[in-house]
């Protein structure tokens, strides 16, 4: 991935480069005139110029470098990554992983119940290799994976590994730790889930402004952290958010990906008090559908921009285990009569559903106006973020 930031001073070097160098060479014309009718030049303004446009090539050619190495050791990773995940295939074809097996006993690294996963003495986010375990509660049964650095953005860290899905094959799941991760090393952080809605792809790929709009909010104070996590949306379907609003049932407890998570870094404890679940766009009814579906499991979900099934989900809402309440914001902006229209109709269609679904707690936001699209979209990942930050716990 080449970086922006990288890229635009690469430009200023260069064009600047250029520009002294003109400059440079035009002293040296004016002085050569000047000696032909034996005139006095001044050299020094040459000098300067051809010095600087010197030290611009310099710096151009550091920066393409940089560059370069950039967006090479990004395809190394991905390449690491699809390896690892080709590997766990062939392990899985082979019995590693017998399908009689419950999920939760399913182990990528086994670690001994009453030992921490690798990793865990540090407490920090690995910046190399490979993240923090923490250490697994004794008599539970621990599932930590090995997740490789892929890049740090929104001032965080973003890891990968592979991990088991509900059908039990290995699928792409990223992790972004947030920058008091590392500060805090004693501190365990709520988990926020975040929904894909294209196949075989992780939602910080399919709309890379989620992760950068909720490092903004980390860095101006207006949210508390917590840890992102996205699997890849599974295959089967080119839609499978629109196969989640039509078949709730689809919604699943995850408890592979609960116990990676819980097991690899320092989470809270699953549960509604620290586990929230955010989709945006096409992955807006996969988190809308998971927070109605079990607001036991998570206890805030955010749905930025999406369009719903408004009937599928209420009747999701009113299957909800008993007892328990769904808190849910449904976001669009100002200029987006479709999406606000479709979060209005799903509102209503909860609040006036049987069941759970009638006590859910359902926020519509229509606040948010632009210049452009990106720029509406970004304040909207923020708002979601402050409103998952605000009903989960704080870290501690």
């Amino acid at each position: 991935m080449v970086r922006p930031l990288l890229v635009i001073p690469l430009l200023a070097a260069a064009l600047g480069g250029i520009w002294l160098a003109r400059g440079a060479l035009q002293r040296w014309r004016d002085l050569r005139a000047a000696a032909t009718y034996e005139l006095a030049g001044e050299r020094w303004p040459m000098l300067v110029r051809a010095g600087g446009a010197m030290v611009c090539g310099v710096c151009v050619t550091a920066l393409t470098l940089l560059t370069a190495l950039g967006a090479f050791g990004v395809l190394s990773r991905d390449r690491t990554g699809a390896d690892r995940a080709q590997s766990a295939v062939d392990a899985a074809e082979a019995g590693a992983w017998p399908g009689s097996v419950p999920e939760t006993a399913v182990r990528q690294q086994a670690a001994p119940p009453t030992a921490a996963a690798p990793g865990a003495a540090s407490g920090a986010a690995s910046g190399a290799a490979t993240s923090a375990a923490s250490a697994a509660p004794a008599g539970a049964s621990a599932v930590a994976s090995r997740f490789d650095s892929v890049g740090h953005p929104g001032g965080g860290e973003l890891l990968q590994s592979a991990v088991l899905g509900p059908d039990g094959k290995p699928r792409n799941v990223r992790v972004w730790l947030p920058p008091q991760y590392a500060k805090e090393s004693n501190a365990r952080f709520p988990v926020v889930v975040m929904h894909a809605a294209t196949p075989g792809k992780t939602a910080d790929a399919e709309v890379p402004d989620v992760v950068e709009g909720v490092g903004a909010a980390l860095q101006t104070g207006r949210i508390r952290p917590f840890i992102l996590v996205a699997p890849e949306a599974p295959n089967g379907t080119a839609h499978p958010c629109e196969l989640v609003a039509a078949a709730p049932a689809a919604v699943a407890d995850d408890a592979t990906l609960r116990d990676t998570i819980a097991a690899s870094f320092r989470t809270l404890p699953p549960g509604p008090t620290s586990w929230g679940a955010l989709g945006v766009e096409g992955g807006a009814p996969c988190a809308a559908a998971a927070g109605l579906a079990r607001p036991d499991l998570y206890g805030a979900a955010a749905a930025v921009s999406g369009r719903y099934d408004a009937a599928a989900l209420a009747q999701t809402g009113a299957e909800a285990p008993a007892g328990s309440s769904a808190k849910l914001l449904l976001a669009a902006a100002k200029g987006d009569a479709a999406g606000l229209d479709a979060a209005r109709k799903l509102q209503t269609a909860i609040k006036a559903g049987p069941g759970p679904a009638a006590k859910a707690e359902v926020r519509v936001s229509d606040n948010v106006q632009d210049y452009t699209a990106d720029r509406e979209r970004l304040r909207l990942v923020r708002q979601a973020a402050q409103f998952l930050a605000e009903t989960l716990t704080r870290a501690s």
